[in-house]
């Protein structure tokens, strides 16, 4: 493929020991190229292998000159390897797929008409019949539901990993920690809104077991109320803290004036007084609440000074570029 074509397509892979799988899905998606006459290149991102996988992708790049492969020096995660793989793609369509032959590209050329024609900024698969173990199924169904009613986007499989999108959004958002889940939230707090959805087939997988436990279940919600703190606050995080902060100050602030108040009435009108102000439970309250409030407004402050110097979250260690 001479350099001064227009890319049709460009395919990103983030693969962890996936040697196995490699060739076919490389061969599959050459096939679908040439049915389709698509000018097209496929970015392997290897993240931290201990298998060949490497040693695989540069076998294929001496057969497919359309094939780019990037190495990290160690595992990142499946979001570090698909923003470094946004970063070298160049196609005005953009899909991303799996690497264990569960997501078939025989899909892309209906998710780049749907983003070409349909006008689509993001279209997500749905695997709406799945082979996955109901340990795994059952939970991804909560998370979905809660995303949905969060986000506000409607999209049954948030988490499936066989997406297109159009050049600019995939240029635009940043992609960092576990938020791969939370692609469509982030472009669409990024102003992209037009979000659509295609059913999918989903396959077995032939090779190797799957890389997710259990525990990203967990990082799942916490990257949910992160993502949404971060994509409402990230530019002013004392919209939040000074909020919070200014509400439990004033509330402290105002029972312990009561409390003074009425300690100084009753004393004026030598009145009885039931107990001193300084062992009335209220009392340490209203002072706990004052000293929370200060803090978090503290915090707001604080949170505004780090965002103007926000440090770079995309510094990773690459091995090797093909």
């Amino acid at each position: 493929m001479s350099s001064d074509k227009k890319i049709d397509v460009s395919v990103v892979v983030p693969l962890l020991n996936e040697s196995e799988s490699l060739p076919e899905l490389i061969e599959w998606i050459d096939r679908v190229f040439k049915q389709e006459s698509l000018v097209g290149e496929v970015c392997l991102v290897d993240d931290g292998s201990t298998d060949n996988s490497w040693e695989v992708i540069c076998e294929l790049k001496e057969r497919y000159n359309w094939i780019k492969g990037i190495r990290f020096l160690r595992n990142y995660g499946k979001s570090a390897a698909l923003q470094m793989g946004f970063q070298e793609v160049s196609g005005e369509v953009v899909i991303t797929m799996d690497a264990d032959l569960q997501d078939s590209p025989d899909e892309i050329p209906e998710l780049r008409r749907m983003i070409l024609e349909d006008g689509y900024d993001i279209v997500s698969g749905w695997k709406k019949k799945r082979y996955d173990p109901i340990t795994k199924t059952i939970p991804t169904k909560i998370y979905n539901a809660a995303t949905r009613a969060l986000s506000g986007i409607k999209l049954h499989d948030m988490n499936c990993g066989l997406k297109a999108y159009r050049l600019d959004v995939v240029k635009v958002v940043e992609v960092y920690g576990e938020m791969h889940r939370y692609i469509p939230v982030i472009a669409k707090w990024n102003g992209f809104g037009n979000i659509g959805e295609k059913v999918v087939e989903h396959r077995a997988r032939q090779y190797g077991s799957t890389k997710f436990g259990l525990e990203r279940f967990i990082n799942g919600f916490l990257d949910l109320m992160s993502i949404t703190f971060v994509s409402r606050f990230k530019k002013a995080p004392m919209h939040f803290f000074g909020l919070l902060g200014t509400l439990s100050f004033l509330s402290g602030a105002i029972a312990a004036v009561w409390l003074l108040a009425e300690k100084v009435y009753l004393s004026i009108n030598n009145l009885k007084v039931a107990r001193e102000v300084t062992e009335q439970p209220l009392f340490y309250l209203a002072l706990t609440a004052v000293i929370i409030g200060t803090q978090m407004f503290m915090t707001g402050f604080i949170a505004e000074m780090v965002s103007l110097n926000q440090p770079n979250r995309n510094d990773y260690h690459i091995k090797e570029k093909l």
